[in-house]
């Protein structure tokens, strides 16, 4: 049996694969280890590991926060829960976008979801990466980014005045509450990327339209114009790429990029990969 996991800080998405036919799928809260203690991982795992009854050969996990010194706290862990009786690779989930966009093929491989991050792919490994900074400092074309540019724009005169109020009345809101969520209460990141179920719903209003716009034509400025391998098609992994992807595609062709695959999750890909 081999065990596949594609993780966030928030969800989890476990694939139990034998001879490459996927048995079944389990999906647990996510499991950072930048955020979380090794007993709070282990928790997790013995959640799933008492629908398994097929002894299990490797894991693959893919997470969010999946490098040193944190990520050897998740291989403790699934030692400890599974007993594999191969290898247990543990990495980031920048690597596991780019092994199921591209497989064995070479690309810029990206995240668009909560918060945003890209990379260049060899094929095998990650050869450079822009650091994409958090939500604060960063983040370009992600979900926050997002919600940041569209709240601003309500109270500095570029989104009508109506629009404003029926985003705080859809999101039972006021002010005073709307920057406690964001400067005062915990995950003003996941805050400010909910925004995006309110936009998605109103894109007929072109100053918005123009905001989603704004915020992935900072992606490709600020991230993607790094590498310097326009040549290289483009593939996107999570949930505001997939959603918006109309407008991603548009600004991409403006900026000169080839988009070749968007897709929510990656771990249909991470199966086929292997």
């Amino acid at each position: 049996m081999l065990i596949i996991a594609d993780s966030g800080s928030t969800k989890t998405s476990w694939a139990f694969v034998e001879n490459g036919q996927l048995i079944y799928n389990v999906k647990t809260s996510g499991l950072n280890p930048v955020l979380m203690n090794k007993d709070d991982i282990i928790d997790v795992l013995k959640s799933i590991s008492i629908h398994n009854n097929h002894p299990v050969q490797s894991i693959r996990f893919y997470g969010a926060g999946c490098r040193e010194p944190w990520s050897t706290k998740v291989r403790l862990a699934l030692e400890e829960v599974f007993h594999p009786s191969g290898t247990i690779e543990v990495e980031s989930d920048l690597l596991g976008a780019a092994r199921s966009l591209f497989g064995n093929k070479q690309g810029i491989a990206c995240i668009l979801g909560t918060g945003s991050n890209s990379c260049l792919y060899n094929g095998h490994e990650i050869i450079s990466n822009v650091p994409p900074m958090g939500y604060i400092l960063g983040d370009e074309g992600s979900g926050a980014a997002l919600g940041k540019l569209f709240i601003n724009a309500l109270y500095k005169g570029i989104l009508p005045e109506s629009m404003r109020d029926d985003y705080l009345t859809w999101a039972s809101l006021n002010y005073s509450q709307l920057i406690s969520r964001v400067y005062h209460e915990p995950n003003a990141n996941r805050f400010l990327a909910s925004t995006s179920l309110y936009i998605s719903n109103h894109l007929e209003c072109e100053p918005l339209r123009r905001i989603v716009k704004d915020n992935f034509r900072n992606f490709f400025h600020f991230q993607l114009n790094n590498y310097h391998r326009k040549d290289l098609h483009v593939g996107i992994v999570g949930s505001v790429g997939f959603h918006y992807q109309d407008l991603l595609k548009e600004v991409a062709s403006t900026e000169g990029y080839v988009i070749d695959n968007i897709i929510k999750e990656p771990l249909e890909g991470l199966i086929a990969y292997g």
